[in-house]
């Protein structure tokens, strides 16, 4: 009894894996879908039947909100089943989705909530507001969020504030630097790892 009562937990587990979609949001910049640990994930994803969406967001190298949060949603129908993996730019565009769309639950890698005194930041549109922290949190499951304190472009106070503030799954490291770009980083089990265990897979 005891039994068949966990291959049906099981089999549950699976059907609400195989609804779950990945969306993975890239930074600005010129960044690509196609770059850093982005393949590996996708890759290590796709092996436990889960389905990630690598596209490259269009205006890469701004990343205006204005052109960003609709292609989410329209092109890439994000929806209470997906998960948004998203890197620096990408990570606050997913923390602005969240804002105003349910989703199933994120990652944040190398996130900031400020402009950081950066013209081309302040251009994208996603600082000229405060934030609605509770609504970010209320449209989602779950938040897990990596920083870390050599980042060479994002003071870890900004991911420490946006953590406190999401009350995210945190992690924080001394020497992954902006995870990408500035190091050379094309896997990233950590996260693999973190998101296998929210998924119960």
């Amino acid at each position: 009894m005891g039994s068949e009562r966990g291959d049906g937990a099981h089999r549950e587990r699976w059907k609400e894996v195989d609804r779950m979609k990945v969306i993975l949001l890239h930074g600005n910049g010129g960044s690509s879908a196609k770059e850093i640990w982005f393949p590996y994930i996708k890759r290590e994803l796709e092996t436990l039947s889960i389905e990630v969406i690598a596209r490259d967001f269009p205006d890469a190298y701004i990343a205006r909100e204005k052109f960003w949060l609709p292609f989410l949603k329209n092109e890439l129908h994000a929806d209470d089943q997906s998960i948004l993996i998203g890197h620096s730019s990408g990570a606050v565009a997913a923390m602005r989705f969240a804002e105003k769309n349910k989703i199933f639950g994120s990652v944040l890698v190398g996130a900031c909530y400020t402009d950081l005194g950066d013209a081309v930041e302040r251009e994208s549109g996603y600082f000229n507001r405060p934030w609605d922290w509770e609504s970010i949190k209320k449209n989602q499951n779950w938040i897990i969020q990596f920083a870390s304190i050599d980042d060479p472009y994002i003071p870890v106070e900004e991911a420490r504030v946006v953590h406190k503030q999401l009350d995210t799954q945190y992690y924080e490291s001394t020497d992954r630097g902006h995870f990408g770009g500035d190091i050379n980083m094309t896997e990233f089990p950590e996260l693999l790892e973190a998101l296998k265990k929210k998924l119960n897979i």
